[in-house]
């Protein structure tokens, strides 16, 4: 009796016949949690939890390096998105500060591996994967550099070094961030607490300066 070649049916479990770049990337996704780094990913594992046989992986990536420059690129679109929506609801300087804090610390209590991969990949991935966590810190100093330039603006505060000033609160919050990984549940909202008073204290010295500059400029008229 002639035997017949077996087929995978329809819902049954088997390798996809087509994949998705966003396959691979939620298939990595699941990979990842807050004691593993997308370094010590393989393109094996990450193809063989997409159901895709490891060639296919190669029709959307180079390599697993621009997989993972993809996952940083994403974690930072996410965040910024994030950080941008608790911006627009807040209606001062000190809700501007305690919104986006509070909405920072929320989606690292919940474990986000997208936050995950940009607070630690900034410090123990590879230098492609530096340069790409660099590029999205920028973009959040952009952001918040116009931001903080809008609030002083509209109160007259003035704002010393907008720029550095702006890249002084985001090292700060994403360093501390780092920090705050391995924190039980009872400590986040002290934790939380002094971020809100460290970022505040950057926001009154630059005010300060900027007076101290402006007061200095009319001495000398």
């Amino acid at each position: 009796m002639s035997s017949q070649p077996s087929t995978v049916q329809p819902g049954s479990p088997g390798r996809k016949q087509l994949i998705s770049r966003e396959d691979i990337i939620n298939a990595a996704l699941k990979l990842l949690g807050p004691n593993r780094s997308v370094s010590t990913l393989s393109l094996r594992e990450v193809a063989r939890e997409a159901g895709v046989a490891p060639n296919s992986f190669y029709r959307h990536f180079r390599d697993m390096d621009e997989l993972a420059v993809a996952l940083i690129d994403l974690a930072g679109e996410s965040l910024r998105q994030l950080i941008g929506d608790a911006r627009q609801r807040a209606s001062s300087e000190q809700s501007v500060v305690q919104g986006c804090t509070d909405a920072f610390m929320a989606r690292l209590h919940a474990d986000d591996p997208l936050l995950h991969i940009l607070l630690r990949e900034g410090t123990v991935g590879s230098p492609a994967f530096k340069t790409a966590v660099e590029r999205q810190l920028n973009f959040f100093e952009d952001e918040l550099r116009l931001d903080l330039l809008h609030l002083a603006a509209v109160k007259k505060t003035g704002l010393y070094e907008p720029a550095l000033t702006a890249k002084a609160v985001t090292r700060l919050v994403f360093a501390m961030g780092a920090t705050a990984l391995d924190l039980s549940e009872d400590q986040y909202e002290e934790f939380t607490h002094q971020i809100v008073v460290m970022v505040r204290m950057i926001l009154t010295g630059t005010q300060a300066l900027a007076q101290s500059q402006a007061g200095n400029v009319n001495s000398a008229d």
